[in-house]
């Protein structure tokens, strides 16, 4: 890893990265969701043993109260205390974020307002097989029970056993979950679209997963609603001379072992702090066991990056817009005011991503590719709708009738003109 001057910086290689482009992969998604919403539960069946090695044909789809009762007893008690600790944290401040329906009276006798109401039926996507996910299981559930949501289905791939694993099942059951079924890639994403003999079909997708999953939500969206199209993992951190390179380097690492396509940029005014890390993450890649993946990460698209000033560096991370970003300098809340396109920001020196992934309570829903210029992280609001309401009374429609029919008919639009003007007429 060399230290790039910004005036010598490959964005594109920095920021290109999404799923979404591959037309043979697109062409095998779409596939897939018209033999699922063709043949329904068989098809699944079919595509579970190609795919995950399992014939789940005498076990079902539908994990039973029984099972989930059993993944109680796979897991520690430590883990069950720092899973309803996180819990509470994460309720706690997605409380802060729903709004509430209002209605505005007027003094003319008309009523207008907006209903916000939740929807009914939400599909959240975990991923599976050997990994095990239980904060995303929390982070996609516990938005939609604070909502209101009333019925939340989950969908994960199945280990080759045909189970799912402990820590998820019971992150399931403690955030509220009302049905868990094991199947996972496209077709999952294709059975909560779609429905299928004993899966019923859901308004909104949420939940990150593989290239089948982002490729098989695109294709779905405007039948049901989704989350986003979630990239490869990103983090960016803008550290001044006070830095300490053992944790930036750890930081950066956190994010680069996700996935051979993540992406962890370093960027700072200092040269010495540059090198030091980039050292340190060659050191903590001999201990890490999921170093070959880290590895090609930083390699491939890792960056460290010399700047002429804090505020260059500010400036690029908005230009980047990276899912995560740390602000590891002196004073970071002094730097707050200038953050406009960033999934999260962490604060410090002791704000490392991890907190935010885990614990503290923001969602790690977050959008990737350069979509936080203009996204947000997976939140409250994305699990309700609004309702406009609209009560005129006849002196205020009297006094605005001449107006709306004027407005129509510039549009040509005589009907409309006319249901107005059709109230008034003796």
């Amino acid at each position: 890893m060399k230290i790039e001057n910004l005036n010598e910086l490959d964005l594109n290689r920095l920021t290109r990265k999404s799923y979404g482009d591959d037309e043979t992969l697109e062409q095998r998604v779409a596939e897939i969701i018209k033999l699922v919403q063709k043949d329904g539960e068989e098809a699944i069946y079919k595509l579970t043993e190609e795919f995950d090695r399992v014939n789940l044909r005498q076990r079902g789809l539908r994990v039973t109260p029984e099972e989930i009762q059993e993944a109680y007893k796979g897991v520690s008690e430590d883990f069950l205390r720092a899973l309803r600790t996180a819990k509470t944290n994460i309720l706690s401040y997605h409380e802060k974020q729903k709004r509430t329906s209002w209605l505005e009276p007027n003094s003319d006798g008309s009523v207008l307002g907006q209903l916000l109401l939740p929807l009914k039926r939400v599909g959240i996507y975990v991923p599976g097989g050997t990994a095990s996910y239980p904060s995303s299981v929390l982070m996609n559930a516990l938005p939609a029970v604070v909502a209101g949501v009333e019925e939340i289905v989950m969908v994960s791939p199945p280990r080759t056993d045909g189970t799912l694993l402990p820590e998820v099942l019971v992150a399931a059951a403690e955030a509220g979950v009302t049905e868990v079924y094991k199947v996972g890639g496209a077709q999952g994403i294709a059975a909560l679209a779609y429905g299928t003999e004993n899966i019923f079909p859901v308004d909104k997708i949420t939940g990150p997963g593989n290239i089948y999953v982002t490729l098989a939500k695109k294709q779905v969206f405007g039948t049901v609603d989704i989350d986003m199209l979630a990239g490869p993992s990103e983090i960016l951190i803008l550290v001044d001379e006070t830095g300490r390179p053992e944790e930036l380097a750890a930081d950066l690492l956190s994010q680069a072992e996700h996935d051979r396509l993540a992406s962890a940029i370093l960027v700072s005014s200092s040269e010495e702090i540059l090198k030091k890390t980039i050292a340190a993450v060659e050191r903590q890649l001999e201990e890490l066991p999921r170093a070959e993946i880290a590895r090609a990460s930083w390699e491939t698209y890792g960056a460290a990056v010399l700047v002429s000033n804090l505020q260059e560096g500010m400036d690029l991370a908005n230009k980047i817009a990276p899912e995560h970003f740390e602000l590891v300098v002196e004073e970071p809340f002094s730097w707050l005011g200038q953050v406009r396109n960033v999934g999260a920001v962490f604060l410090g020196r002791y704000s490392p991503e991890p907190v935010g992934d885990y614990f503290a309570g923001p969602n790690h829903v977050l959008p990737t590719g350069g979509s936080a210029r203009f996204y947000s992280p997976l939140n409250v609001d994305m699990f309700m709708k609004k309702v406009s309401v609209i009560g005129y009374s006849e002196a205020a429609l009297k006094r605005d009738a001449q107006q709306i029919a004027l407005l129509a008919r510039s549009e040509g639009l005589e009907a409309h003109a006319r249901a107005v003007e059709a109230r008034f007429k003796d």
